[in-house]
């Protein structure tokens, strides 16, 4: 059968869960790109399961999103599944110095919420715009820390294999923005072990991010740092370096505040953003010899390899899109 036979026969198996053309490039922070070919919102981790069964044997495309924080969305869509995690994923459980948040969980929130209940050592998360799951996927950070800091356990549910398992922290092999999540599994919950601290202190130490973050990186629509950061170096650095702040590229543009942040005009093309990303990495290669890596994750886009850019063809499944910048 055809990718398009076989998405007619998981719309069948999904049944009146399954949505067409479902919203995938507005819900991300870019706010542009197209559609998903079909969408499900799955309640809980038996649903989430149910959805995995409904895929055996079908050749389609798969990309679970949670604040889309981390992602570009080609125009013309994603031809294949997108599954966003419901209510049911958003838990936060805190037993002692232990807290267990689900996959869908916001990490601004995760951080109000320990630093209120007297823990400290995820105040960072604050100003990531991502999720609980997005962030061990990624091993998202920032402020001198990140997830894996704190991280104990993690459990997933693997969408080949329709299997949930719980992995301790070092199965994650994590490093700077990158662990061994595999492509088919869906971070859907999280255990960090905390320090006991002061709420009050706490408190003053998410306002004091939030205030950099107002006062250090742009707001509107885009995904956060675009590059990942050299060894010893800075991506916006460099880039600022060649004098790229404000190059514009039709509906997209570098930040004239901080050179990592590629910002997209409301109404505008996904494909404009990719060209300013490959365009401010031919510049950063030419001129400084560092080829920039991105932390985006693009979608829909044949032509492009994971961290790469413009060349060759990705993989066809997708994992847990929702990252963290």
């Amino acid at each position: 059968m055809s990718r398009a036979d076989d998405l007619e026969t998981l719309a069948g198996r999904l049944g009146p869960a399954a949505v067409r053309d479902a919203p995938l490039g507005s819900r991300t922070t870019y706010r542009v790109g197209g559609t998903a070919a079909l969408g499900v919102e799955v309640a809980d981790e038996d649903a989430l399961l149910e959805a995995a069964r409904a895929l055996r044997d079908l050749d389609v495309p798969v990309l679970v999103v949670g604040n889309g924080s981390n992602l570009l969305v080609a125009d013309p869509g994603f031809a294949g599944l997108v599954v966003t995690l419901g209510a049911g994923f958003e838990t936060l459980e805190i037993v002692s110095n232990d807290v267990r948040a689900g996959g869908a969980l916001a990490l601004p929130t995760l951080a109000r919420r320990t630093a209120a209940a007297g823990l400290t050592g995820l105040e960072w998360a604050v100003g990531v715009p991502g999720t609980v799951g997005g962030a061990v996927r990624m091993n998202a950070g920032g402020h001198g820390s990140d997830t894996v800091a704190t991280l104990v356990t993690y459990r997933v549910v693997d969408l080949a294999g329709a299997r949930a398992t719980d992995h301790p922290a070092a199965d994650l092999g994590a490093a700077y923005r990158h662990t061994g999540v595999g492509a088919t599994d869906v971070v859907v919950s999280a255990t960090h072990r905390l320090e006991p601290g002061d709420p009050v202190a706490g408190r003053a130490a998410i306002d004091d991010i939030v205030r950099w973050r107002r006062a250090n990186q742009p707001g509107g629509s885009n995904a956060g740092s675009v590059f990942t950061n050299p060894d010893d170096d800075s991506a916006g650095r460099l880039i600022d370096s060649c004098g790229l702040k404000g190059l514009r590229i039709g509906t997209a543009a570098v930040s004239p505040k901080h050179a990592n942040f590629i910002q997209a005009d409301r109404g505008g093309s996904a494909d404009d953003v990719r060209r300013v990303m490959d365009r401010v990495r031919e510049v950063v290669a030419s001129e400084t010899g560092v080829e920039l890596t991105t932390e985006v994750r693009m979608i829909g886009f044949d032509d492009w390899v994971e961290g790469v850019g413009h060349r060759g063809r990705p993989q066809d499944r997708i994992g847990d899109g929702d990252g963290a910048p």
